[in-house]
């Protein structure tokens, strides 16, 4: 992270690495969105950059297409006059579509039309809001969190990045990537115990939120709770299928558990998502093993067949 500018207020920017790490986004995903000209290809991120692509994130999550995404975005800045439509409203999943709340209506910019918003189907969100209200109350959510996010970045302020993100979750109870980020900041300090409330909370918060069963996972992987470990890894991949780390983290939990057979089929997913580096030729080597393993097992009962049972003298 480094400060930019002298003459008016440091601008906070993030490395690419850091971007990466602080918001668990893989090389590939980041490398995809800058081809489908959702990101521009930069070497620094600044707060804004870090919010665009958390949304992206989220989407993607959501099994949002990137070619959906850039004509929502595209027909939003010709309707509304936005610039960026994914920070100047709240972008939303309908299916694999995006549509974006603004202004308390909910529109879908491709089809020129107004949507339902279900998510006012609890009784809290029954009562009438002025729009504008809602639009800031968005946008101080949003500030908080890349505060929070910034404090992370520093060894000796993660406990005000803790505070921080709890603070969030006692104004805004559901905000999912704040129980994520707090507990991943108590998984590092080998809290298991509170990070893994952290991730059941916001996979409650969000039963859609893929991220949030991947984490929950490994937590329990730490535990040696591996079968509920499988059966989180599992969600979010039901979620994602795509998700190539969960597909790794998944066989490696199956080997740990003697399902061999089992693991094989998510190594050779991973592969094939994520082909090169050195989790790739892990991967390959374990699939190598397996299949030696299978073929040495096959050969070995074709030629030693069962004895016959031996008879009482």
């Amino acid at each position: 992270m480094q400060d930019i500018g002298s003459s008016s207020p440091a601008v906070t920017r993030y490395t690419r690495e850091n971007v990466l790490r602080i918001l668990h986004i893989q090389p590939q995903q980041l490398s995809s969105w800058e081809r489908s000209h959702l990101i521009p290809v930069q070497d620094s991120y600044c707060f804004s950059d870090l919010s665009r692509l958390r949304v992206l994130r989220q989407l993607r999550e959501r099994r949002v297409s990137a070619s959906s995404i850039r004509a929502s975005i595209q027909a939003m800045q010709m309707a509304a006059g936005m610039s960026n439509p994914l920070l100047e409203a709240t972008a939303l999943a309908s299916g694999r579509r995006l549509i974006f709340r603004h202004c308390g209506k909910v529109v879908d910019p491709v089809l020129n039309q107004f949507e339902m918003d279900f998510e006012s189907a609890d009784g809290a969100r029954l009562q009438l809001v002025n729009p504008s209200t809602k639009v800031s109350r968005d946008a101080e959510l949003q500030h908080m969190f890349l505060a929070a996010v910034a404090l992370e970045e520093n060894v000796a302020t993660h406990r005000q990045a803790m505070l921080a993100y709890e603070q969030i979750l006692e104004s805004h109870p559901n905000h999912a990537p704040s129980a994520i980020n707090l507990g991943t900041l108590l998984y590092n300090q080998r809290q298991f115990a509170k990070a893994e409330e952290c991730y059941r909370r916001a996979t409650e918060m969000d039963s859609t939120y893929a991220l949030a069963f991947f984490d929950l996972g490994n937590v329990l992987d730490e535990l040696q709770r591996l079968p509920e470990a499988i059966l989180a890894y599992k969600r979010a991949i039901a979620l994602v299928p795509t998700y190539a780390d969960a597909h790794y983290n998944l066989a490696l939990a199956y080997e740990r558990t003697g399902q061999s057979r089992r693991a094989l089929q998510h190594w050779n997913r991973y592969i094939k998502l994520d082909p090169v580096g050195p989790w790739a030729n892990h991967a390959r080597t374990q699939q190598r093993k397996t299949l030696r393993e299978e073929t040495l097992s096959i050969v070995y009962r074709r030629n030693c067949p069962e004895l016959p049972v031996r008879q009482a003298l």
